[in-house]
């Protein structure tokens, strides 16, 4: 208990001081993190809206897939990548292992299967007669597709929720790919990691506290939005 006290007080000191490590690695987590689930976004989205509302043979199959990639094991995800971009690999030649381009590609893999899973569901349970209102209406295919992710929007922020807390605290993925350099590809998880490995619990409460704060921060934003959405 001293020992957490202790801990938790110099960790006080060392963010009232702004240490420059400390902040330097914060800000490349959130760097990363947000722009792989942007990308994220821009993958599950599409894939989830298609998988959601098409009908194809081995669709079953498919969303199966998806769905199990919901549960990928973050170090089978760091396998893939680094096999991907190791130098004698398919995308060796691009010369990204070990850079903060890594970690975002092995984030995206990650997040992308859990927001394409979570679209897919929360379109799934809208109810069918909504989409032949909007056809009735005049609508074309593409306006229909809007009005039902509009519809769906509540449930498709906790799809982004989720493919952002599954990003931020990744810890092996991240350092298989980003080798934990300091000053290059150095993010929270892995920081802290190495600094409780070390026995410097100030500094590795200190990167915890960070990392509790941002999480919590984004996950208030994006749950204001949603509560407003459901007021509407």
């Amino acid at each position: 208990m001293e020992l957490l006290l202790r801990g938790l007080y110099q960790a006080f000191i060392l963010l009232i001081r702004g240490d420059a490590e400390v902040w330097r690695v914060t800000l490349l987590s959130l760097q990363v993190s947000l722009s792989a689930v942007l990308i994220s976004l821009f993958i599950g989205v599409p894939v989830g809206t298609a998988l959601a509302l098409s009908r194809f043979r081995g669709q079953s199959l498919v969303i199966s897939l998806v769905n199990t990639g919901m549960g990928l094991p973050p170090v089978v995800a760091g396998l893939f990548v680094t096999i991907l971009l190791w130098r004698s690999g398919p995308l060796g030649v691009l010369h990204l292992l070990y850079t903060p381009s890594a970690i975002i590609i092995a984030q995206v893999v990650i997040a992308a299967p859990i927001v394409a899973g979570l679209t897919a569901a929360a379109l799934q349970q809208l109810d069918p007669k909504l989409r032949l209102q909007a056809l009735a209406l005049g609508a074309s295919r593409w306006q229909m597709i809007g009005v039902l992710i509009r519809e769906a929007r509540l449930p498709m922020l906790a799809a982004a929720m989720a493919g952002f807390g599954g990003v931020i605290s990744e810890v092996g993925a991240v350092m298989m790919v980003g080798g934990n350099i300091q000053g290059h590809t150095r993010v929270l998880t892995t920081a802290t990691v190495m600094e409780t490995r070390m026995g410097n619990f100030d500094m590795a409460i200190a990167l915890s506290l960070i990392l509790l704060v941002i999480t919590f921060l984004v996950n208030l934003g994006l749950t204001l939005i949603q509560q407003r959405g459901k007021l509407r």
